[in-house]
């Protein structure tokens, strides 16, 4: 890999944004890694926390325009100049023609779904800058540590685009929609204090301090008894999607799962003779 890297120590994975001297900025070469590591670590058993940071003085300054427009976009701009086809649910399109646009895009958001897909948690540790793609990759995972003097932003629109990369989905899940379409609409910069008013973000440390408060959250997820971790941020995700009945019974399966479980053995006998628990894989 070349613009990122990961390793695992014990339970916990660390995913690194490694190009520092760009300030970490997205090419189509960071978003195929990454979506290629999130294929090898598929559900793996041993992994119960995922941390993602940027290498250097910023998390991600977004994507990386002077490189996709002087040709390293993969074919992403040679295709928006050829039009692409009418979309598939266009009156001038044939039945079954796809938009190779569309198509394109959508191999590119396996970047980031993956971490939301993911079985286990994940936790973004934010600096210096958070902006475009590199904010909706702290979106896609499940919480969000930052830096104090951290500036986050969606400024698509001012480039004639927009958040396609999950910020559309994500961000009206976390601070609610109204709040979403402002940040959106204007491409307004907040600062780390007001992404923890709104709930953007849920932790806010002294920059020194980052890694060692990731590290500490992560061990404590890490901690917690895997099966039941996974249960809920399963029942959580899709909570917003259900019924209370459907989502009741979402939580019953997964509670059945733990009641089962070594796991729940293991939880009981541990706060019984008041020792640290010792939990086997999921």
């Amino acid at each position: 890999m070349q613009t990122i890297s990961y390793e695992q120590v014990g339970a916990v994975g660390w995913l690194r944004l490694n190009r520092p001297e760009r300030l970490n900025a997205m090419t189509v070469e960071m978003w195929e890694e990454l979506a290629k590591l999130g294929e090898t670590l598929g559900d793996d058993a041993s992994l119960r926390c995922l941390v993602v940071m940027g290498e250097g003085r910023a998390f991600s300054s977004g994507i990386d325009v002077e490189h996709l427009l002087s040709g390293g976009g993969g074919g992403l701009f040679s295709e928006a100049g050829k039009g692409a086809g009418a979309p598939s649910d266009s009156p001038s399109s044939g039945r079954g023609m796809e938009d190779k646009l569309v198509t394109r895009i959508g191999d590119l958001q396996e970047a980031y779904t993956w971490l939301a897909d993911a079985p286990y948690p994940t936790i973004a540790a934010i600096r210096g800058y958070a902006l475009g793609g590199g904010l909706q990759l702290a979106l896609a995972c499940d919480l969000r540590i930052a830096a104090r003097g951290t500036k986050l932003a969606l400024p698509e629109h001012k480039y004639g685009l927009l958040p396609d990369l999950g910020g559309t989905y994500w961000l009206p899940r976390i601070v609610g929609p109204a709040k979403a379409k402002e940040l959106i609409f204007t491409g307004d910069v907040i600062d780390s204090e007001e992404a923890l008013a709104i709930g953007l973000v849920n932790r806010l440390v002294e920059d020194a301090d980052l890694e060692s408060a990731a590290t500490a959250l992560a061990g404590q997820i890490a901690g917690q008894p895997p099966i039941a971790v996974r249960g809920s941020k399963r029942a959580i995700d899709k909570a917003c999607r259900q019924s209370l009945g459907e989502g009741l019974r979402e939580a019953a399966v997964g509670q059945a799962e733990c009641i089962r479980s070594a796991d729940f053995l293991e939880a009981m006998n541990a706060n019984l003779e008041k020792r640290p628990p010792t939990y086997g894989n999921a």
